[in-house]
């Protein structure tokens, strides 16, 4: 069988754990606050109505195609492109590729960090591997300008993030639905969790807090894991609807 990605692929130890995955979460939802294409994930009125869920259907969709076998993978690709399509012809205009492009960098970015964060430090070889498979995806979608190489992407990533990213109104506002839909307490994990894997460009224009008290915390997370005590610590930063969901994906990658 084949399948999108392959099996020993340092993209599925990445995507495989629940742990990353909400770094990856937390980080894509700064970024997606600040982007200058936001006001089409406003359009449908899904994201402000549901943020939390709009943006884990996001990480979904990746890494159900990170996992899939090759003709699945493509056809959960068009399924996405399909959806875009409709979006556009709804409001009668085109969403510009260079959004398309920035949410495929953030995900290349924010595998990268969250991992490195919560595990080790990657290769440049397991870098360039992470860019190659993103940018299978935005090639299945017939996206133009997108980097050739790991090297070129670093670029056009830096270029993105001085370009693409302002702090608006629909910033405040979808902060303001992060803050009502996690509750206080998580909301300010969340900030933590954002500080230790977003770019400093990100860092800036959100005001983020440049002391983590959230890394000594990983220490100690790290220690539970290895007592396979980490799904509690896990699951007390979760709100009760998402946990079965963040849960399922260690399972499934467990089969996998």
């Amino acid at each position: 069988m084949e399948y999108f990605v392959d099996e020993h692929s340092i993209v599925r130890k990445i995507w495989g754990k629940a742990d990353t995955i909400l770094f990856i979460f937390a980080g894509a939802a700064a970024e997606f606050a600040l982007n200058k294409a936001v006001d089409w994930l406003y359009f449908t009125g899904k994201l402000p109505a549901d943020p939390l869920g709009r943006l884990f259907s996001t990480v979904a969709y990746s890494r159900q195609i990170i996992f899939s076998e090759r003709e699945a993978a493509l056809k959960a690709i068009d399924r996405i492109t399909a959806i875009h399509q409709g979006v556009e012809a709804s409001r009668g205009a085109q969403i510009p590729d260079w959004a398309y492009r920035d949410v495929l960098f953030l995900l290349i970015d924010l595998s990268i960090s969250s991992y490195e964060l919560l595990e080790r430090p990657l290769t440049l070889l397991e870098k360039a591997q992470t860019f190659a498979v993103f940018k299978r995806v935005g090639t299945r979608m017939q996206l133009t300008g997108l980097p050739a190489t790991y090297s070129e992407y670093l670029d056009m990533r830096h270029q993105h993030l001085q370009q693409n990213l302002v702090q608006g109104d629909l910033t405040v506002d979808l902060y303001h639905q992060y803050r009502l839909h996690l509750g206080a307490a998580r909301y300010h994990v969340l900030k933590q969790a954002q500080l230790l894997v977003v770019p400093p460009q990100v860092r800036d224009h959100l005001h983020l807090n440049r002391v983590s008290w959230l890394r000594p915390v990983l220490w100690g997370y790290k220690f539970l894991k290895l007592l396979k005590l980490s799904a509690f610590l896990r699951d007390a930063l979760l709100p009760a609807a998402y946990k079965s969901q963040i849960k399922d994906l260690d399972n499934v990658y467990l089969q996998s």
